[in-house]
């Protein structure tokens, strides 16, 4: 009974990592346009696995105005995007090495 207890955690704690990681994962980018006052960005990206987009230039929300800084057009970055009431935000926005 005990092995069968402890198969089952090893079994959530694995569903558990994997779901976190498709939320945390984030996409390649080419920042294209900031808008710093509308708190906009307009990127092209590869594939958004978690929102299942395919490659694309489009312009998004930026959920930290913060994210922006020391960005200008052109940068390669990488970011995170949820969707969010209807609309897509980007919750997380670096500079790629």
């Amino acid at each position: 009974m005990k092995k069968v207890m402890m198969f089952f955690v090893a079994c959530a704690l694995t569903a558990t990592s994997a779901m976190a990681d498709e939320h945390d994962a984030m996409t390649e980018g080419e920042l294209r346009k900031i808008d710093q006052a509308g708190q906009r960005v307009t990127l092209r990206h590869g594939p958004i696995d978690n929102l299942k987009m395919p490659p694309m230039t489009m312009v998004f929300r930026v959920q930290d105005a913060s994210d922006l800084e020391g960005l200008t057009a052109g940068d390669k970055v990488r970011f995170h995007a949820e969707e969010e009431n209807g609309s897509y935000v980007v919750t997380e926005l670096e500079k790629a090495d």
